[in-house]
This record gives structure tokens, sequence and C-alpha cells, in this order.
């Protein structure tokens, strides 16, 4: 997990061969989708900028440019010159912060507020106007230069940064949404002026100044409640950065000295005690306890850590005390890594949000194209010679298509899915692989690492028959004569003896003396006096040890299982058969049956032989012709590259460094989190937790997330789709263009949260 997330990297840098560096930047004043792209296409243009991907929903940009042509002060001046703030994101500078978000918030529930006590007095005067209600309202509110001097105040002041922006934009000529607003605003109200002054004088007498005021209202509310909705998105990184301990007790010159986690040094010997959070990454040099690692792992049991073990920051000690050794801090510790991880992901845009973009560029230009063509349209056609009719039209046409939902439609739902994967130890590398998962439809699973545990352990013990009910002084005889031996068989012998005398509460009482390491036949050794051999079947024979015929067929049935067997001789007496094996992990069989449910078609790659894999295979219920055995490490791409060439999606997961190029070649790699950092970098989802569940939850999420995104596009386009030729055909006022309009915007974030109640999908 160390080193998951590799500092200055790009992913998409097609075309671009030169040196590469990334630059992060928090944008600011971005009101649309129209905007996010100016800002693209300006920074694309720059000369040595490779790409650029501008996110509206955590109003940020990643640049990818050679800093031989261009350096990062004439990439933050080229968005200023746009109209829009800039600022690098690095470690001075970490992006928007709570308290600015905080401060954006009020400013638009102050201008909400604002707006909205001018407003009341016009709304209420509309209300007047309904006969039924007219004996309620004074009549005065309905008397032109009183509705001047409300609407004055919020044309000019509340929609002051409307207009500032319409101006910006107009000027670089790329309209967004503030000119739509601004133009449909400022029609109703210039119309109204004109008739306050001079309307006797040209024979009119209608204001609209209510339509203004509570149109620049109910944005303003929408922008409100957009601004808090959008806040919200960004919880699963404050939650993550929350785990973060605070403070560490640090050994400096034989004294213990309390610091800011921020302060402590790689090398430093820290001192964590009972019920404190772990606060670096590091090795335990004196002392044992239980960690609780939920927080990084999701397992709710506790895990025994002991001298020389690796401890994370901002897992939970639980009993003991201990000194560790810190060897990663700041930036480098792996929380630090996930939190930047997850943020990267969120900044990346999916390839769905091409057609939104696609749309954005085009939209304001059409839609102003329509509103002039619906003025004309109603004033010579119509209700020839009505212009106020044909400019009430025109407003709601304007300001009914508001690309704002548009633009927020993926990069909200991709925050919060990103996010969401985060809690469950699912760390998502970008948009693009968020959406890709939900196509998979065939998922090659490694064997070892990823359905096993990647190391033999003891499944088996069968006393000889003169040995029955004797099996823990078998096993511990076992274990003391296999401990001066290195082999992977003879270790798992070793700790699972070790693991019984624990659960025993016992120390270790066998001597072991004359131990001879026999090559390709086992082990003899002397233990307490007595003559142990443990080996093969040939170093039975050549030791003249007599098999009983008992054991012929329960070798050959735990052979078929893909075991290997180890005969032990007690004073050259049969004892009991032993069998060692690669044991399936808790969560795979029903992890296989999940993936299986869920449509999926699941192979097996492994490079054991064929009776091993096939013993594994029936045992996680795969089926016999989709496992891939005997595969050579350098023929594991291959194999992926011939299912995706038979027309599958196909999903790859591994952990070794033998499995980095099969994770390259499939169409999404998920690399088990306890593997190799090989692995992690070749892979685009990585599972923290290490087990299998893990795809199946992270391709539900991505199935999630690419629903709740259509959902996102589809109303934010069937408000315009249907909108526009509404108010262009006259039925559509502009107040409640302008509330369909807020609410467009409010009900696609508000949708994009409900991912936050996803559930695994076990």
């Amino acid at each position: 997990m160390a080193d998951m997330v590799e500092k200055g990297q790009l992913s998409d840098l097609s075309g671009f061969d030169g040196p590469q560096e990334k630059l992060d930047l928090d944008i600011g004043g971005m009101s649309c989708a129209v905007c996010a792209a100016r800002i693209e296409k300006g920074l694309r243009a720059l000369p040595g900028v490779a790409s650029a991907v501008v996110n509206l929903a955590t109003e940020k940009a990643a640049v990818a440019y050679d800093p031989a042509q261009v350096d990062a002060a004439a990439v933050v001046s080229a968005v200023t010159k746009l109209g829009y703030e800039a600022r690098v994101i690095d470690e001075r500078h970490s992006g928007r912060s709570d308290d600015e978000r905080d401060r954006e918030f009020k400013r638009q529930l102050f201008l909400f507020i604002f707006a909205a006590v001018f407003s009341a007095p016009l709304f209420a005067g509309m209300l007047g106007m309904f006969a039924p209600l007219a004996r309620f309202f004074p009549h005065f509110l309905h008397h032109a230069w009183f509705q001047f001097c409300l609407a004055t105040p919020v044309q000019l002041v509340a929609g002051y940064h409307f207009f500032r922006d319409a101006f910006i934009a107009l000027k670089n000529r790329s309209p967004n949404m503030s000119v739509l607003v601004a133009m449909g605003t400022s029609t109703a109200y210039i119309y109204s002026t004109v008739v306050t002054f001079w309307g006797s004088g040209l024979g009119l007498h209608q204001v609209y100044f209510e339509s203004s005021a509570v149109l620049l209202t109910l944005i303003l509310l929408g922008k409100m409640l957009e601004a808090r909705a959008k806040g919200k998105t960004s919880e699963a990184l404050k939650e993550l950065a929350g785990l973060q301990a605070k403070n560490a007790l640090v050994i400096r010159d034989g004294r213990e000295v309390e610091l800011a986690v921020e302060e402590v040094r790689v090398g430093d010997l820290v001192l964590v005690r009972p019920g404190e959070k772990i606060p670096v990454d590091g090795v335990i040099r004196e002392g044992r306890s239980t960690v609780d690692e939920s927080m990084l792992t999701g397992e709710s049991l506790p895990v025994d850590k002991k001298e020389g073990d690796y401890v994370t920051g901002a897992t939970l000690n639980k009993i003991g005390a201990f000194r560790f050794e810190a060897l990663r801090v700041g930036r480098d510790t792996a929380l630090a890594q996930i939190i930047r991880f997850v943020e990267e992901a969120q900044g990346s845009k999916a390839p769905i949000q091409r057609l939104a973009d696609v749309i954005a560029g085009y939209f304001v230009p059409v839609v102003i194209g329509i509103a002039l063509l619906t003025f004309l349209g109603w004033y010579f056609f119509g209700d020839p010679g009505n212009v106020t009719r044909a400019i009430l039209n025109l407003t709601a046409v304007l300001v009914i298509a508001c690309p704002c939902a548009l633009g927020l439609a993926t990069p909200t739902s991709i925050m919060v899915g990103t996010g969401k994967g985060a809690e469950y130890g699912i760390l998502i590398k970008g948009g693009e692989h968020l959406e890709r998962a939900h196509r998979v439809n065939t998922l090659v699973l490694d064997k070892t690492g990823t359905i096993t545990y990647g190391e033999p352990v003891l499944t088996d013990l069968i006393p000889a028959p003169e040995m029955a009910g004797r099996d823990d002084e078998l096993l511990q005889l076992a274990g003391a004569a296999e401990k001066s031996s290195e082999h992977p068989v003879a270790q798992a012998v070793v700790k699972k003896a070790a693991a019984r005398l624990l659960e025993a509460g016992l120390p270790e009482a066998w001597s072991l003396s004359d131990f001879t390491a026999i090559p390709g036949r086992g082990v003899e050794a002397l233990v307490d006096g007595r003559q142990v051999l443990l080996g093969t079947e040939r170093l039975m024979a050549e030791q003249g040890v007599r098999l009983p015929e008992t054991f012929a067929a329960a070798i050959v049935g735990l052979e078929n299982e893909g075991k290997t067997v180890l005969l032990m001789a007690l004073d050259r007496l049969p004892a009991a058969i032993l069998a060692v094996a690669d044991s399936i992990k808790d969560t795979s069989v029903e992890a296989v049956a999940l993936l299986r449910r869920m449509g999926l078609e699941v192979w097996m790659l492994t490079g054991d032989n064929r009776l091993t894999a096939g013993s594994i295979a029936r045992v996680v219920n795969i089926d016999a012709d989709h496992v891939l055995a005997q595969v050579l490490p350098e023929d594991k791409a291959k194999k992926v590259a011939a299912l995706r060439a038979a027309g599958k999606i196909v999903g790859m997961v591994g952990d070794g460094i033998n499995d980095a190029p099969a994770l390259a070649e499939a169409d999404v790699g998920f690399a088990i989190g306890s593997g190799t950092d090989v692995a992690i970098e070749a892979a685009d989802i990585v599972l923290v937790r290490g087990d299998l569940l893990s795809v199946a939850d992270s391709i539900a999420l991505s199935r999630a997330t690419i629903r709740n995104i259509r959902q996102n596009l589809f109303w934010a386009l069937i408000y315009n789709v249907l909108g526009i030729p509404i108010a262009a055909l006259g039925f559509l006022s502009p107040v409640v263009a302008g509330a369909a309009m807020a609410f467009s915007s409010v009900s696609v974030v508000s949708n994009a949260l409900r991912i936050k109640r996803f559930k695994p999908a076990r």
C-alpha cells in the first residue's frame, strides 16, 4: 500500500512526448459546465500543455505540461485572464478548505436573504393581481415606482456577480450561464424601467419588476442549495482526513516529547499507549499489542502485532504499549496517499462526461439564438406588435436553459462514488475506471494470494491407527523436527505447531538434536531422544518404514485435492500423514458465488498444475473449462488478451509482480491491496481489504454510480428538451422558469448524494 500513488503522473498523456509534470489548480468563479469547458480549452491552447481536465464539482483542474515550454505561473495566468481565480495546490494550499466552502455558502445565503427581503413585497403584489386574493394585499404594492425601488437593489447588488461574470464571458467570446441569467433578468428589468419613466408617452403601462427580482432570488436560492449540497459530496475525504492522529509521543534524547504529528520525522522512535491512534507508519521495535485496522482493511477483528511487524498510521492500538520506528510520515503515509488517491479520482473525468461537454460547448449560443427567434416569432406572428409578451417569452427561454445541471451531472456522482468506495476500502484511480468497471462481464482471478492466502498451511494430520488420539503430541514432534528447515512446507508445520502451543498456553518443551535435511526427500531429527522422519514415501522406503494399507487411500485422496503430502515416522514406525496446502481465503467461496449471481463469467488463472488448480476451482465453484492452469508468468497477459479478443470485457484480479502485465492488459485491473507495489501501480482499482468480496463491491458500486449518472444526465437534459419549447411557445412564465432552473441543479446534486446510501453487494 505504501507506494500506491505515484507523484506527478497523469494517466492519459497520449500524443505528448516531452517531460511530464503535473499541476493541480484550485479554480474559483465557475458557474456552469461552459466555464469548465472554457478553462480546459484555454489551458490546452498553451504551448507545452499535454492535457487539462477541469472538474466543476470539485472546482479543481489537473494539468499535465512540459516545464521547458510553460511554467506554473503561466498556467495560472492563463486561467486568470479568462476571468477566473486560480491557485496552485501544493503543501501550502491543499485546495478549497472547509472554511472557504463555508464562507461561500454564507455569501450565497446572504445574497439570497438580501434578494428575498426586497422581492417578497413584489411577489406579494404578483399574488394580489389574482382577483380572489386582491383584497388581502394593499394597492401600493402594484405601483411602478414602489416596485422599481425594490427591484433595483436586487438587480444591482444581488445580481452583480452574474453581470460581472457575463461581461467577462462575452469579452472572452465564450457565453455561459451567467450570460443567460443576465440577459433574461436585464430584459425584464430594463423594459419595466422604461415603462416606469417613459411608459405614458409610449403607451405602455404594465411593468414586470417582480419577474426580474423574483427570478434572481430563485436562482440565488438554487445556488445556495447547490453550494450546500456540493459541500456534502466531499464528506468522505473529510472523514478520511479526520482519522489521522493529531499528536505523537516521540522519544528524543531519551525523553518522551509530545509533538504535532506533522513534526514526526523518519527514524523517530514513537511510543503508542493502549487506546491511542498510531500517528504514522512504521515498524515495531519494542513491545507487542493488538491493533484495530478496520479503518484501513474493513476487518472488524483486531490484529496481533509484535516486534518487526508493520503498523499503519490512523489505526487504533487496543491493548498493549509498544515503541515503533517511523518509516513513512506526512504525505507518504498510507492514509495520506489514500486521501490523495481519492482526490485525484474525484477530479478525473469519466468518458460519459464527454457527451455533456460537447453539448455544453454549443449550448449557450444555441439558446440565445432560440431566445431571439422566440422574440421575433411572438412579436411578428404569435401576438403581432405585443412587445411585452415577446420579451417575457424571450426571458423564459433564457432562464429555463441553464447548463448548470448538465455540468454537475457526472462529476458529482463520480465524487460521491469514489468517496463511498474509499469508505469500503475500494480505491478507484479515476472516473474512467469507475465507469468501465460496470461493463465488465468476465472476471479472471489469479489463484495464489487472491483466491488463496498465498502461503502454505498445514491442513490435515491423520494419525496411524496405533497413534489415534495423540494428534497434539505428533504435531509438536513434527514442529520440533522441522524447526531448523527453511522449506515453506516445513515452516507451515512449524507455524501450526506453534499456534497450537499458544492456544494451549504451554511453553515449547521439545529439545532438538542431530537435525539432517535430506534433499528431495525430507528431514531426519532427534527430538527428546526419539528419531523423527518427515518426508516423502521414498524417504520412508529408504529408511525401512512400512506404511499401513490405510495410508494409501488417504494419500491419493489428499493429492487429488492438490495438497502436498508428508509422511511421518517415529523410531521407524509409521506415525501420521500430514498435508500442506495453500488454503482458500474465508471469503473466496462466497465472493465467487456472488460474482456469478451478478452475471459475471468467472475464470481462474494460475501457474500451478492442473490437479491443484482443479481442486481449488471445485471448492470455490469455478467451472472446470474456465480454469487456466500451468500458465507461465509472462503468458498471463496473453491469456487476458485472448479473452478480450473473443469479445469479452475483462476484469483481472491479482496481487503479485507477475500479475502486473495481465492487470495492465485487462479492461479493468483489480489489485489486492496486500499485494506488491508493482501490481498496485498497474491496476485501475485497489482493494485495500484484500478479499474477493471487494471485487463484487466495486463492480456493484460502479453499476450504482453509472446508473446515477444516467439519471442525472436525463434530468439535466429533460429540463431543457421540454422546458425550452414550452417557454418558447409561451406556456411558461419567467418566474416559473427560474424556479425550474434552480430546482434542476439542486435535484442533480441531491440525486448524486443518494450514492452515499450504497451498501456492499454481499
